[in-house]
């Protein structure tokens, strides 16, 4: 049984990779054509005119890729994708709708403007739509010493993080391969942690998201934009991402520890992944809130704007990010059998401000010379 999951599972992969691929191309065509860029300014760090429509690809790859092989193992008689679906209805029911509310507002603020204040209402709305669906956080597992939590308390806290979430992926977006990179660690984490779960259609979902990231990478990062090859996602495509991560990470959490993989902390792994673009929105937060200057108002005061202050060049600077990803990832699985969440937290928040200390640290050094 578990050879037919793994095929499915690899197989939403890799078609997301080839309706992707081919379906960036044109996207890049039309903006060049009906000139749809994102063009530079004192904020911005690219250069020359970039579309910034890539992310209109995610959401309708994933579907397409996602019903044409519940549709082809229904046809051949297998109808286990079917009943693993069913199971979870209210859930997948509920993030369709918010998906694509998101969706459609992602593509008006790229073609058009949205207010922040709007899109905030937005992601509320989507927050509680998932919470009717019954994808809220019902247990810290300990975190505060914290287990389970009423519905009053979880859905709250859970439209919150909705909103959280999905506005920490959004604002980390700020050079190439950054967001979609990280977000691909995290994509990664839950497809294999869904898997060992046996919650196979999440496993095929979370490949499926990772798969469409795989060509977008490309083209973000090393496509050419005076040959007119490159392509951002645009705030369509971090919406997108940011409402399947909050949606992986509450369901992921919902499980703590499975009794067949006793030493594997479910809740640590879910959240894991997002430490990175969360961390990052709540200093820069307090850091505007300090300066004086608008919370919601963007600058150049995220961490990768900070790295390239150091003289350290794009590519590299989202290298290191992902690979802070990746490794807080490891570090809190591995921590997470031994020793409670909330010291896991703590030493999380340690690393976070020793990581910063020592960059704004380096720039200092750099001013002077």
């Amino acid at each position: 049984m578990d050879v037919f999951w793994i095929v499915n599972i690899v197989l939403s992969g890799l078609l997301c990779i080839l309706f992707a691929g081919v379906l960036i191309p044109q996207v890049l065509l039309i903006s060049f054509r009906r000139k749809l860029f994102d063009e530079p300014d004192e904020r911005k760090i690219h250069k020359g005119a970039v579309p910034r429509l890539g992310g209109i690809a995610f959401k309708p790859v994933i579907f397409v890729v996602m019903a044409l092989i519940m549709g082809c193992n229904y046809v051949m008689g297998e109808k286990a994708i079917l009943h693993s679906a069913g199971d979870n209805i209210s859930q997948l029911a509920f993030l369709y709708s918010s998906l694509m509310i998101l969706y459609l507002v992602g593509i008006a603020d790229d073609l058009v403007g949205v207010k922040y204040r709007a899109k905030f209402f937005v992601q509320i709305v989507c927050g509680i739509l998932l919470t009717i669906g019954g994808v809220w956080i019902d247990n810290l597992c300990g975190l505060f010493g914290i287990e389970s939590i009423p519905n009053w308390i979880g859905s709250p806290l859970s439209i919150f993080f909705v909103v959280f979430v999905v506005n920490s992926i959004n604002l980390i977006d700020g050079i190439d391969g950054l967001a979609s990179g990280l977000s691909s660690v995290a994509f990664l984490s839950y497809t294999i942690a869904f898997f060992h779960l046996g919650e196979f259609f999440y496993a095929m979902m979370s490949a499926a998201a990772l798969g469409v990231l795989i060509p977008f990478f490309y083209f973000n990062v090393f496509g050419d934009s005076n040959k007119r090859k490159k392509i951002f996602m645009g705030d369509t495509g971090s919406l997108t991402i940011g409402i399947l991560l909050v949606f992986f990470a509450i369901e992921l959490s919902s499980c703590c520890a499975s009794p067949s993989f006793p030493n594997v902390n479910f809740f640590v792994l879910a959240f894991s992944p997002l430490i990175v673009p969360c961390f990052d929105v709540v200093r820069v937060f307090f850091y505007r809130i300090r300066k004086g200057k608008h919370p919601f108002k963007p600058d150049k005061s995220h961490i990768h704007h900070k790295l390239l202050n150091m003289g350290i060049s794009q590519r590299l600077v989202m290298i290191l990010i992902i690979c802070l990803s990746l490794f807080y990832v490891l570090l809190n699985l591995f921590l997470s059998s031994y020793i409670n969440c909330l010291f896991i937290l703590l030493l999380d928040v340690l690393i976070w401000v020793l990581f910063n200390i020592f960059v704004s640290s380096k720039i200092k050094e750099r001013s002077i010379n």
